[in-house]
């Protein structure tokens, strides 16, 4: 898989030659430098973005192939995406935030389990905050509970940790091997953060745009 962008006087390759194959119910952590097209590649994987060459395929699909409209309900369906920028709505409360995965598909009356959720973040006196009410590290969590609440089947996170603290970051990273553990849900993760990459059963190290190592550790018994 190739990513290229192209302006008038030149182009800039992203990535180049990249390839990766995360089976169902994994766990991965990308690391590196900054520039070295970890988000980039995030963005690809979960149909975000498309590629200038190659192919990513979703659950058997190719991404590439799909119309927009059809990309973007396989992505409800299948993908959780936790942003480093969060991409929270403005004009909705926090539990109406994590609500919006559900909303899209048609789905109403799970308001207590999007309760629960924040509760579960720490944000259970948060519910009726709207995003600009709330520091950066509260936002973090509201847009880790949305990601949660329709048990995708596989979880992107750029940074999940990455503007938390200490105390707050121990339970989200719970949460998230939890969400693997007991729902099977292959987990993706880009950081910075080595204990937090440690946690994953493969860390794939990148620079200048391309996979130049990877660790992997065997799988235990009973576990996706």
């Amino acid at each position: 898989m190739k990513k290229v962008h192209r302006t008038a006087s030149h182009e800039l390759t992203v990535l180049r030659d990249v390839s990766l194959t995360l089976e169902e119910g994994d766990t991965m952590a990308i690391i590196g430098p900054s520039g070295s097209g970890k988000t980039t590649l995030l963005g690809l994987c979960a149909g975000l973005d498309d590629a200038t060459s190659g192919s990513v395929l979703l659950d058997g699909q190719a991404m590439e192939s799909l119309s927009q409209d059809t990309r973007a309900a396989l992505r409800n369906r299948l993908v959780g995406f936790v942003f480093q920028s969060f991409q929270l709505i403005p004009t909705l409360t926090a539990i109406e935030n994590v609500l919006v995965p559900l909303e899209l598909r048609g789905e109403r009356g799970r308001e207590k389990e999007a309760e629960a959720l924040l509760k579960e973040v720490g944000l259970g006196d948060r519910l009726d905050h709207y995003p600009l009410q709330l520091s950066g590290g509260e936002q973090q969590r509201v847009a880790l509970a949305r990601a949660f609440i329709h048990r995708p089947k596989i979880l992107f996170a750029d940074e999940p940790t990455g503007n938390l603290d200490a105390e707050t970051s121990g339970p989200i990273v719970e949460m998230l091997f939890r969400l693997n553990r007991e729902a099977g849900t292959a987990l993706v993760l880009v950081t910075h953060d080595p204990a937090l990459a440690a946690k994953a059963r493969r860390v794939v190290k990148m620079s200048g745009g391309t996979i130049v190592g990877e660790e992997e550790r065997e799988r235990s018994a009973g576990v996706p």
